[in-house]
């Protein structure tokens, strides 16, 4: 099952094809362009943020635990939410929303675990957005009280700026992509609810400071938590299923779709 996405993009024409503009003119619109470009970004973060709360409202009604799982491609989301459907599936039913520009190679690897999975494939975007998340649902219709991990696309910037109605933010990050992943991109590290050191099986062949790493993450966000595993090995898997367990969503009152 997938659900495609296109990216959506607002494209600025430049001047001056055919026209003749004075001079003060020109300065005065170009003078404006930055609080424009301002004002449509405000717009599409708030359209987000409503669809978000839907989404977050419709989810806890239903007792599902949403985690949006963020990291730069190759450090390791699909063999962790693989692992983790392995090992929680006994406990409680687990779904998957996958993100990527193009593919479905990594719902086929999740769909072999035997999770009910969605893809969404976003073209030229950079992120999900919680009008993705919402068609995934209305797609998937995930059990009551079950797990949904959501893949996000595969980069550290722009899936820091979307709610997507989640009960937690997770970021990822692996030990052979350096431990400096912090300064490079502070604000997902800042808007995160935990940061996951995966690959600590591989410690020994690269150069990671597992301590520096978590001290950066601590100073853009003191409150955030660090786990330490390594998805292949089983190392530190414990600590991530007791975060799960920590972020469980609490069914409110029943409201109306």
């Amino acid at each position: 099952m997938s659900v495609v996405a296109d990216g959506e993009h607002e494209q600025e024409h430049g001047h001056g094809h055919g026209h003749e503009y004075d001079h003060d003119h020109d300065h005065d619109h170009q003078h404006d362009h930055p609080d424009h470009i301002v004002i449509l970004e405000q717009q599409v973060l708030a359209k987000n943020d409503g669809i978000a709360l839907h989404n977050r409202v419709w989810m806890r009604a239903r007792g599902i635990t949403a985690l949006n799982i963020m990291s730069s491609p190759g450090a390791g989301k699909t063999t962790l939410l693989a692992r983790t459907i392995r090992e929680l599936e006994r406990q409680r039913p687990v779904a998957v929303i996958e993100g990527d520009q193009e593919t479905r190679l990594d719902a086929e690897r999740i769909r072999e675990t035997g999770a009910s999975v969605v893809q969404v494939n976003t073209g030229a975007g950079c992120h999900l957005d919680a009008e993705m998340i919402d068609r995934a649902l209305h797609a998937l219709d995930p059990a009551a009280e079950s797990l949904l991990l959501i893949e996000n696309v595969g980069n550290l910037v722009c899936p820091a700026l979307f709610d997507l109605g989640e009960e937690g933010k997770v970021v990822l990050i692996s030990t052979p992509e350096g431990d400096d992943k912090p300064k490079k991109y502070p604000h997902i590290f800042a808007v995160a609810d935990l940061v996951v050191i995966n690959k600590i099986d591989l410690l020994p062949y690269v150069e990671f400071d597992v301590d520096a790493c978590v001290a950066q993450a601590k100073i853009l966000n003191p409150a955030v938590r660090v786990v330490v595993l390594s998805a292949t090995t089983g190392e530190g898997m414990d600590e991530w299923y007791e975060w799960i367990g920590s972020h469980s969503a609490i069914s409110p009152v029943a409201v109306d779709n």
